[in-house]
């Protein structure tokens, strides 16, 4: 039941955030950092009131852990949202941060020394596939609405470039802070509620480095075309009501995520997160009409089968098939 639960948090909530942050992005496409300041407020307030009983509750892990998980979570975060104020694409960057399996593995070996079969490495190599189809077609999306002067061209490329780097900078730290958290949940136990309350409450200060842009866009959502809340019946500026929407949906898809690493196994948890990336890149397709070609769609099949054949889906489903032929034997 629990699981279940968790499965249809981390779809509802995570779908209707990728709809919320579209809507922001394609007004304001530098608000990557309110964005983030807004749902790390948000999961700290409420963390602190429900979780640590408004600071009396001692942390089962100690807090000098959270304080290098938080570290590398508040990089990553801020990266992944400030990317977009690079030329990213919405689709791209969700295409980009499916590669997550790939960081994963790479880091393993380095790291923990795993060794993996066959097929995780035939795996890996379609997910890597993938991503690189994609890219380069971004790229010379980019490359086309840039025309003009040579130098404008280059100059929109090479700031492109750099929201790409930013990228797979922040996909080899997610995917060493995955390790670490790992390492933690084997040590202390799993804390899921926990986790996510100091993962949100200690980078807080960290929010001072970006402070003139988070209060400039405040200003700027503040000017925003004011829409009428059907319950309250009050006027608020829509920028604001989205980034409400879209704090409040993160919340219940990053609850629903923690809830499934432990409930799940780890692998479990990568299926569940890729398809709602899938669906969620899906709908942003479709519904914003972004734009698409047949070799973007070539490269998001590919990523999807790869992730499919790592989390070994197939194996899961014959076995199961043959589970159930067996008990109707009986």
């Amino acid at each position: 039941m629990g699981t279940m639960f968790a499965v249809v948090l981390v779809f509802v909530g995570c779908c209707s955030n990728v709809v919320s942050l579209e809507l922001l992005v394609r007004d304001f496409p530098g608000c990557g950092n309110i964005v983030t300041f807004a749902q790390f407020v948000f999961i700290a307030l409420e963390g602190f009131i429900f979780e640590t009983n408004l600071g009396r509750k001692k942390p089962a892990i100690p807090v000098r852990n959270y304080v290098i998980m938080v570290t590398m979570f508040f990089t990553v975060s801020v990266i992944n949202n400030y990317a977009l104020n690079f030329n990213i694409a919405m689709p791209l960057h969700m295409i980009f941060r499916s590669g997550s399996l790939i960081a994963n593995m790479i880091l393993g070996i380095v790291i923990l020394k795993k060794r993996y079969s066959a097929s995780k490495y035939l795996s890996i190599a379609l997910v890597s596939a993938g991503i690189f189809i994609c890219t380069i077609m971004s790229a010379r999306q980019v490359n086309v609405s840039g025309e003009g002067s040579e130098d404008q061209g280059f100059y929109t490329f090479m700031h492109w470039l750099i929201g790409i780097a930013m990228l797979t900078f922040a996909l080899l730290m997610s995917a060493r802070m995955g390790i670490f958290q790992e390492t933690l949940y084997k040590q202390y136990g799993k804390h899921s509620k926990e986790a996510l309350f100091y993962n949100h409450f200690l980078p807080l200060p960290g929010f001072l480095l970006f402070s003139t842009d988070i209060y400039n866009h405040c200003i700027l959502f503040s000017q925003s075309t004011p829409v009428i809340v059907p319950v309250v019946e009050r006027t608020v500026p829509i920028m604001w009501l989205y980034l409400l929407i879209n704090v409040i949906t993160q919340y219940v898809c990053i609850r629903g995520v923690f809830i499934l690493t432990t409930e799940c196994a780890s692998l479990t948890v990568t299926l569940v997160v890729t398809l709602r990336k899938f669906f969620s890149l899906i709908f942003s397709i479709l519904y914003f009409q972004n734009p698409f070609t047949t070799w973007h769609w070539v490269g998001t099949a590919v990523v999807f089968a790869g992730t499919l054949l790592y989390t070994e889906v197939w194996s899961s489903i014959q076995a199961a098939l043959r589970g159930a032929k067996e008990k109707k034997a009986e």
